[in-house]
């Protein structure tokens, strides 16, 4: 048997909750198609007859502009600490960044690193023969692998290349966990998901979720949850809200029906929206928010 930590990196928008989740089979991480969606180290778990691999799905690597941009920052570095591996994704579509080169010239000697071409589906063959070319170039790189995360496309020789990797020893989660996050961080997340959807412009980036409630009812098989979306501004308050608080229902309904799906019952969503002054730079409110900020202190 083995087991071991892959921690999943790359710049944003490379596709790394997607891929995670195709992974594990189970939505894990929230996607949407702007960058620096992911803010938190997120595990998801791949039991195999041999092996069991457990991802770290991390951050867009980018240059931190607040203290939330810092911790986003430190959650990647966390997350490459003690990993048995490294599954770096890089965008077919967009090629080598400087910032891939930069990554696997500074890990690649290092840490085993396995990379993901992720979009293959989404680029001809000459673009994806080319961006593969300068992989191969790249020193201590392990294994290269061209999937289709959205279209779940290769995965299994990609498996197969980081199971080889894996060092030999017992599973460390029971075989039918396939995360280790609360129901509540994933309310918030999947809240958080529908506004980054619907919502345009600067908006998202200054937006956060709090769970202030998440309780089964004591007569019915109902979950009442209640949640602030937390935003900066009061100008992006009421885009949150939107005309006649349509904007703010379309967020309750998505984010009710996946909620719904996750928990296996009937949710009562209950959305309020706050204005907290510059919270990103803020520890106080990072913390309100559910980010672990002492983090960034050690």
């Amino acid at each position: 048997m083995k087991s071991g930590f892959i921690c999943i990196a790359g710049v944003p928008n490379a596709g790394k909750s997607t891929l995670i989740n195709a992974l594990v089979g189970e939505k894990v991480a929230i996607v949407s198609w702007r960058p620096q969606t992911t803010r938190n180290k997120i595990l998801g778990i791949v039991n195999t007859d041999d092996s069991q691999m457990v991802f770290i799905d991390t951050p867009g690597i980018h240059q931190a502009r607040n203290k939330l941009g810092e911790y986003m920052m430190q959650s990647v570095a966390s997350g490459l600490k003690d990993v048995d591996c490294v599954l770096y994704v890089v965008d077919a579509s967009r090629g080598m960044q400087k910032e891939d080169y930069e990554f696997l010239e500074k890990h690649a000697a290092s840490v085993p690193v396995v990379v993901a071409l992720n979009k293959e589906d989404a680029v001809t063959r000459d673009t994806l023969f080319a961006t593969l070319e300068k992989l191969n170039a790249q020193k201590d790189v392990k294994a290269i692998v061209p999937v289709s995360a959205k279209k779940g496309e290769n995965l299994e020789p990609l498996l197969a290349e980081l199971e080889k990797l894996m060092p030999e020893g017992v599973p460390m989660f029971p075989e039918d966990m396939y995360t280790d996050s609360s129901m509540r961080f994933m309310a918030a997340e999947i809240i958080r998901e529908k506004a980054l959807y619907l919502l345009d412009k600067e908006v998202p980036y200054g937006i956060g979720v709090q769970i202030n409630s998440f309780a089964m009812r004591e007569d019915k098989p109902i979950y009442d949850i209640n949640a602030d979306i937390v935003c900066e501004k009061q100008t992006h308050k009421a885009i949150v809200i939107g005309k006649g608080g349509e904007t703010l229902k379309k967020i309750a309904t998505a984010a009710r029906h996946d909620l719904e799906e996750m928990t296996g019952y009937k949710v009562f969503l209950t959305l309020y929206v706050r204005v907290k002054t510059e919270w990103r730079d803020s520890d106080y409110l990072m913390r309100e928010l559910g980010y672990d900020v002492k983090d960034l202190k050690k």
